[in-house]
């Protein structure tokens, strides 16, 4: 129904993450929507890596993680 989850379904969904959180994606925009859903569930304030992947990976010296 286009709604957030619940506080408790986002704080059993982002259990164990450690402040500071950088959200990112694409392109930003689903990350701030990973922001908004944090403050729902209780983090302090997040931050949004504006650039996100697509900037990121313009730069050779950038690590990229392989997991």
């Amino acid at each position: 129904d286009n709604r957030f989850k619940s506080v408790s379904e986002l704080r059993n969904r982002f259990e164990g993450l450690r402040e500071p959180i950088v959200c990112y994606c694409g392109s930003g925009v689903t990350a701030a929507h990973n922001i908004l859903s944090l403050r729902i569930a209780g983090y302090s304030e997040s931050i949004l890596y504006a650039g996100s992947w697509s900037e990121w990976i313009e730069y050779d010296d950038n690590p990229i993680a392989r997991i």
